[in-house]
């Protein structure tokens, strides 16, 4: 039977055996709600341990959406020295996220990198990371607080980019919660949206054949504004073309409803 829907894989998040505890995987609501909800199927993939088997997983999906996380990935994994700020996520969960993104851009299949799932995508092609904001860009604004779960800062799109085609014309507002950020943008992307301090908040791939769009807050959160599905819409549209289903944008649909 064909697919009429695309469908996708969403990493999830893990925590070690601890306190006499069991280790858990976990996938946050809103990443599958916001699948589903833009037209696509989703598939949660736990941290595979074998690499052909992580690959079987992988070759039948039309997309990969790389979650973000509440924990750092590990500097000195990235040949940096720590800040004090920074907590990192449990080894299985980078090294998890690391081999499968790293399969998926050499597949290029369609991503939609979120979070740290963003920082690690333009690692992994030769960007490198700001590892605390405040301690690098001491001028940069507030981007993250512990208290203030409903921060929020106006996105600077870049005018012809694909990232503008898809919010279109009017003020973007997007939640920040994090203190690393790009420092240096692999060159396979480019800057598709900044904080005004110059903070890049959003890039997209700069080859024709692949769909890879990094977005540094979180369109899945119950934070996010009403126009994050949007952001969701076109990547299910790519894993789409990649599977040969024709995608209709629900948000489309509701517009056209009321006209």
């Amino acid at each position: 039977m064909s697919n009429t829907k695309p469908i996708v894989g969403i990493t999830g998040d893990f925590r070690p055996e601890r306190y006499n505890g069991q280790a858990l995987s976990w996938f946050n609501a809103g990443y599958y709600d916001s699948v589903t909800g833009a037209g696509g199927i989703p598939v949660m993939l736990p941290p595979y341990d074998n690499d052909d088997d992580l690959r079987q997983a992988l070759e039948p999906l039309g997309g990969l959406v790389l979650g973000g996380c509440n924990l750092d990935l590990d500097p000195v994994r990235m040949g940096q020295h720590p800040s004090p700020a920074n907590k990192v996520m449990p080894r299985r969960r980078e090294d998890f996220d690391r081999r499968i993104a790293k399969m998926a851009i050499e597949m290029k299949m369609p991503i939609l990198a979120i979070g740290s799932g963003m920082q690690l995508v333009n690692l992994l092609c030769g960007g490198t990371l700001f590892t605390d904001i405040p301690e690098d860009c001491p001028r940069a604004l507030h981007h993250r607080d512990e208290v203030e779960k409903n921060l929020r800062h106006v996105l600077e799109i870049v005018p012809g980019t694909h990232l503008d085609d898809i919010f279109g014309p009017g003020e973007v507002r997007v939640n920040s919660h994090h203190h690393m950020a790009v420092s240096e943008l692999a060159r396979q992307f480019r800057v598709s949206a900044t904080c005004p301090d110059g903070i890049v908040e959003a890039y997209e791939s700069i080859s024709d054949d692949w769909y890879c769009l990094g977005v540094q807050w979180h369109p899945e959160s119950n934070t996010a504004s009403a126009l994050d599905i949007q952001v969701f819409e076109s990547f299910i549209s790519a894993a789409g073309r990649e599977q040969n289903v024709d995608v209709i944008p629900m948000s489309s649909v509701m517009r056209r409803a009321a006209a």
